[in-house]
């Protein structure tokens, strides 16, 4: 999986390479896709969600290259995969998950593992309204128009990554908080991932 998928995807960082070589993938892999845990695929969490291919997992923490001590803000826990592998590498990761039974298994997941500073909450991320509060902040699922409520919530100094627009193909981004009312913006790659639940969708056209 390292070497035939996430360094084939420009993944170089040593650090986020070791938290994807120790941070047990097949324990958040739903049994039935036990089989596909390092597979090039998305793999079915039910909900019509799915787990992040490890290749994705691996350029969103080398872009947000989270550091010891680093608050960090995850928007859908999904599987809890991703969480774990935050955790390794800041010092507290909230993450967010809209529905309840995900959130739980995530959470027993990471209970069973012994991480001990990650926190997953069952919240709707589409009423979130912090700001200047995390170092990083992860979205695991596509914003079909983007929302400027996320980037508030960086201290300056903060990183978001985010996906932006809609199948067939989206855009990842890099969003840098370089002051008190200034952000820069990055494009890093083009994917495409399930879009966030109640997430603001562009006005249709009408004849």
């Amino acid at each position: 999986m390292i070497d035939q998928q996430v360094r084939a995807w420009e993944v170089l960082d040593d650090a986020v390479l070791e938290v994807l070589r120790v941070v047990p993938r097949e324990r958040f892999v739903p049994d039935a896709y036990r089989a596909a845990a390092f597979a090039d695929m998305e793999i079915p969490l039910g909900h019509g969600q799915h787990m992040l291919p490890p290749k994705v997992d691996g350029r969103m923490l080398q872009a947000l290259a989270p550091a010891r001590g680093d608050e960090v803000l995850e928007v859908g826990t999904g599987s809890g995969f991703l969480a774990a592998c935050l955790a390794q590498l800041a010092g507290r990761v909230r993450s967010l998950e809209i529905h309840p039974d995900l959130a739980a298994a995530a959470a027993r997941t990471l209970d069973a593992l012994g991480v001990p500073n990650v926190t997953v909450e069952c919240a709707d991320a589409t009423v979130f309204a912090e700001e200047d509060r995390y170092d990083a902040i992860a979205l695991t699922a596509s914003l079909p128009v983007y929302d400027a409520r996320f980037e508030r919530a960086l201290k300056p100094g903060g990183r978001l990554f985010v996906v932006v627009g809609a199948a067939p193909i989206m855009e990842a981004r890099l969003v840098t908080r370089a002051g008190a009312d200034q952000w820069v913006s990055r494009s890093l790659f083009e994917t495409c991932i399930d879009p966030m639940i109640n997430a603001a969708r562009p006005p249709r056209f009408q004849f």
